[in-house]
């Protein structure tokens, strides 16, 4: 099997959510912790992130605070909860790149990743594998 990646996206407190992208050609890195994603952007290369806005150990937008602090330049996307529009206005007020609720739809999300990427007009291959008669 092969497969094309073209970005490296980091996702935190998705909780199962970021499955839909598995279609993409992208290498996903999921977890639940903001700690563990804050190591992760100093030991890997990340080209995008998609968090959560409350976290399991921080909530109220502080890791997505901290990422455009320290990170500003980075392709965000920040999850809100839809019944909560005063997160809404803070994580648009923050300058990620895309904002979305929870309710959104899973082909919303995947466009939405793949507009932010560029990847929308990208061809990918998938897997490529041997017809029976050459194996």
């Amino acid at each position: 099997m092969i497969v094309l990646v073209q970005a490296n996206v980091l996702a935190i407190g998705l909780n199962g959510r970021s499955k839909v992208l598995q279609e993409l050609p992208i290498r996903l890195i999921s977890m639940e912790s903001g700690m563990e994603a804050a190591r992760s952007l100093k030991n890997e290369k990340i080209d995008s992130v998609i968090s959560n806005w409350d976290l399991v150990d921080m909530s109220q937008g502080r890791f997505l605070k901290s990422l455009r602090r320290v990170k500003p330049n980075i392709p965000t996307i920040a999850f809100v909860d839809h019944n909560d529009p005063q997160q809404e206005i803070q994580a648009r007020s923050l300058g990620v790149s895309a904002v979305l609720t929870n309710n959104t739809s899973d082909e919303l999300f995947k466009q939405t990743l793949s507009n932010l990427l560029g990847l929308e007009d990208t061809a990918s291959i998938k897997a490529i594998s041997m017809p029976q008669s050459q194996k």
